[in-house]
């Protein structure tokens, strides 16, 4: 019997969080994921290391004078030098070997990121033991070429190392030093850029842990790989190598404020008998892996041993961004958009017979050398020139990044991309890496509206479906039948992407559910005799099917496969899962019809309706079809990761006011007055701007919340812990308000306004809508936590600006690229995968 490969979308209606219940737990990271507690544990967790405690008189620290003034004597060890020749087992005091857990550095020679100066040491293993002490253990870095400086005056021919040697990994900290002094997107692309050609150029097998460290995680997404450690672990590593006291660490962190600061200032202060050898890129990826896969009894001190050997070997600016990597928050202007561009471009400017592929003149995506050779460089003081050289590799560099971009949406995996890359390019990339059953894609997302008139001035007379919006979970199903009718494998995804298996095996008794009764549903490794909260998976869309991928298809063909081949499924058994479709209309049924279904959504357990174009076709500019004038086409094929005219949302809270509410982040609060005197309120909104990759204030709110919800916020967001801070630590941008403090930015909220209004004070998408103000959002009310998204999925600037020119009359399609995602890759195989769920628009 042949194997059978499909794949489903679909949105299962499944818990949501409460409107009471706030999230008390941080969105998981892109697989950095760690359960940290707060900074006041990060630095008190550890007993004072004295000689009797710990394990060797060799931990010490030696402390510059304006932390010095800081600290107590007692809290100061005195002798400044550390013995680090001994070749023993590695063990908390003992750094014996100039291997980092295993991993030999290659090159004899270090150097400082800051660089002072100073004599290059000898660093052989075979160096005898000598009191020779490095000032602040620090020798002198290589000058690297600026990384921010335009793409065609960095000379990346010039070797940045020796040669046949691996990358340093003070490369990489050379540009996240760059990367963490600038806003400007132009030098975040060029910095990233640079690096990657440099990489390409001089050691390929570092491009690949060089982009999950720059994107800060370890695996794509659905990976179980999870970084784990704990901020105990950190706090005693930084205290077993300095020999200071928990009070005086935490001494420091108040004055500095960020862990990896304290990092490099403790760190800068340690001497050693004997030089270590450069950390090296692919190194320190592969020390990250292991203490990911550190497991059992005795993980934590397995683990404590690894990141101590990191930051002894570690020089200069190593430290600060060693610990920011482990602390989570490598606080760089550098998203995955900004690192999938960067990509793109520095392959353009890489010869295609070095990557594997033919030499082609005419390539869209690869520049020869000669077109590289006539670009003119840029003029002083950022004057154009006219440059035709130029402009056709910037032609290139679109379409480059179109293809990268698309292939990860469909395919989130950096490994399979650069193995692809590394057979043959950019030509053949979607080939090589293409969308596979088993790797989740990003999934595509609604256009809010206000009210059915303004889907018929979208839409016009052309065909579309709406559907049940269901309050619930949205998930990406995938399964393969087994050879000769085995069972199938099937794995489930989140909109994160995150495998969620083992999370959804519930039925369903056939009526919806309220966020509260689905609330009380358990989360994780059920057993089908404990349900009690019953639930139903409703699709409604297929992707895959039988070896065919069926994005480009329109959603009516889409859709028909999916009702033909995946008909309802309701067993008797109250222990099997129950599979419907979602229920909908159609336009062609009149508008009386879809008045009366959209009364039925609002009566009903759900948020209101999704609208789908049907067919592919063109619009008028100004909403009417037929006619003349310019017209602008709507595609009825499945979009991964963006919002388009195809795809519309109307939710039943929000018709009177704006269209749709908005995902915020809490970036700060103000102390209560009155009976909320003790709680944060009001707090702090803000939205992320997409060009300057940082979040932005818009409004205070404070409508919304319970007593129970203050409560748990004030416990969340404590002073001096690491999620709330009296100075501001994050990438934020407050415009005029000045809260008592801020948050660090890791939460959604949903919240829900009555209208977008020009402000004085914000600066939310200044320059978008008034050169002068920003925009805010007035009357804002608190709805609930949103745990399915993550910061880098809060509403944008150009969000918030459409809305307000939808206001004003205005009213145009929400273009294009949305939330920030990542990419799959799969293999093919006979397989399928099915999307079922309780919000349909994710």
């Amino acid at each position: 019997m042949s194997i059978e490969r499909q794949c489903i979308q679909a949105t299962a209606a499944m818990s949501k969080r409460a409107q009471a219940s706030p999230s008390t737990s941080q969105p998981k990271r892109a697989k950095f994921a760690s359960d940290q507690s707060s900074l006041k544990a990060f630095f008190g967790s550890s007993p004072r290391l004295t000689p009797a405690n710990s394990g060797a008189e060799k931990g010490r620290n030696n402390v510059t004078e304006p932390v010095r003034k800081q600290l107590n004597a007692k809290e100061i060890a005195t002798p400044d030098i550390i013995d680090l020749t001994s070749d023993s087992e590695p063990t908390p005091g003992n750094y014996g070997s100039n291997n980092i857990n295993g991993l030999s550095a290659a090159a004899p020679q270090v150097s400082d990121v800051g660089g002072s100066s100073g004599a290059v040491l000898p660093s052989s293993p075979n160096t005898p033991s000598r009191r020779v002490p490095m000032k602040n253990d620090i020798a002198v870095l290589p000058n690297y070429q600026p990384l921010g400086v335009d793409l065609f005056v960095y000379d990346v021919q010039e070797n940045p190392w020796p040669v046949n040697e691996p990358a340093p990994y003070s490369f990489l900290v050379h540009a996240l030093v760059t990367l963490s002094g600038t806003r400007s997107r132009t030098i975040i692309l060029n910095t990233l850029t640079n690096m990657l050609r440099t990489l390409l150029n001089w050691h390929r097998p570092s491009l690949l842990p060089s982009l999950y460290l720059l994107s800060n995680c370890l695996s794509p997404p659905y990976s179980p790989v999870e970084l784990g450690i704990g901020s105990s672990v950190i706090s005693k590593a930084i205290q077993h190598i300095s020999g200071l006291t928990s009070s005086a660490l935490r001494r420091l962190y108040n004055s500095f404020g960020d862990p990896g600061d304290v990092a490099f200032e403790v760190k800068s202060n340690v001497r050693t008998l004997v030089p270590h050898p450069p950390l090296i890129i692919a190194a320190v990826y592969e020390c990250l892996l292991k203490i990911a896969n550190c497991k059992g009894q005795g993980a934590a001190k397995q683990k404590q041993a690894i990141v101590e050997k990191l930051l002894v070997a570690a020089k200069g600016e190593e430290s600060r961004y060693l610990v920011r990597t482990l602390s989570l928050n490598l606080r760089v202007g550098a998203v995955r958009t900004s690192i999938l561009t960067a990509l793109a471009r520095a392959l353009v400017l890489t010869s295609q017979t070095s990557l594997g592929g033919p030499d082609r003149d005419h390539s869209p995506y690869h520049a020869t050398s000669k077109l590289i050779s006539l670009v003119q460089p840029l003029a002083a003081e950022g004057k154009k020139v006219p440059d035709g050289a130029r402009e056709k590799l910037h032609e290139k560099f679109i379409q480059a990044e179109a293809l990268v971009k698309k292939v990860f949406v469909q395919h989130p995996n950096y490994e399979h991309i650069v193995a692809g890359l590394f057979n043959g390019g950019l030509d053949n990339l979607d080939l090589h890496v293409p969308l596979t059953v088993g790797i989740p894609l990003h999934p595509a997302l609604g256009s809010p509206t206000r009210s059915l008139d303004e889907i018929y001035d979208r839409l016009g007379d052309l065909p579309f479906a709406v559907e049940f919006k269901y309050d619930g979970q949205r998930a990406q199903i995938h399964g393969v039948r087994g050879v000769n009718n085995d069972n199938p494998s099937i794995h489930i995804f989140s909109r994160h992407l995150e495998d969620m298996t083992t999370k959804v095996s519930y039925p369903s008794d056939g009526g919806l559910k309220s966020f509260q009764e689905l609330s009380n549903r358990a989360r994780k490794d059920v057993e089908m005799s404990d349900i009690k909260v019953s639930v139903c998976v409703y699709a409604f869309d297929l992707m895959y099917l039988d070896g065919e991928v069926l994005l480009a298809q329109p959603f009516r063909e889409r859709r028909s496969l999916l009702r033909s081949r995946f008909p309802p499924f309701s067993p008797s058994d109250k222990g099997a899962g129950r599979l419907d479709h979602v229920e909908s209309c159609e336009s062609e049924a009149g508008k009386d019809a879809i008045e009366e279904f959209w009364q039925k959504a609002v009566e009903s357990h759900t948020e209101g309706l999704m609208i789908k174009l049907l067919s592919s076709d063109a619009m008028q500019e100004d909403g009417t079809q037929k006619g003349n004038g310019k017209r602008k086409p709507l595609s009825a094929t499945y979009e991964p990761d963006k919002r388009t005219s195809a795809w519309l949302k109307l939710k039943k809270d929000y018709v009177v006011g704006l269209g749709d509410t908005l995902d915020m982040v809490p970036i700060g609060a103000w102390h209560g007055n009155g009976r909320k005197a003790g709680w944060w309120s009001p707090v702090l909104l803000a939205v992320r701007d997409p060009r300057n990759d940082y979040f932005v204030a818009v409004c205070k709110c404070m409508s919304g919340f319970s007593d129970l919800f203050y409560k748990e916020m004030v416990a969340h967001y404590s002073e001096g812990s690491d999620n709330c801070s009296g100075k501001p630590l994050w990438e934020t941008n407050t415009g005029g308000f000045r809260p008592d403090v801020y948050f660090r930015p890791h939460e959604v909220w949903e919240i829900r306004g009555a209208d977008i209004t020009l402000s004085p004070v914000s600066l939310a998408a200044s320059g978008l809508c008034s050169s002068s103000r920003g925009l805010s959002l007035r009357f804002p009310r608190f709805i609930k936590t949103r745990e399915d998204k993550s910061p880098e999925q809060a509403s944008t600037t150009d969000f918030l600006a459409q809305i307000w020119k939808d206001q004003q009359g205005k009213s145009k399609a929400t273009a294009g690229d949305a939330d920030d995602g990542d990419l799959v890759d799969v293999e093919p195989e006979p397989e399928w995968v099915v999307g079922g769920a309780g919000e349909s628009d994710g």
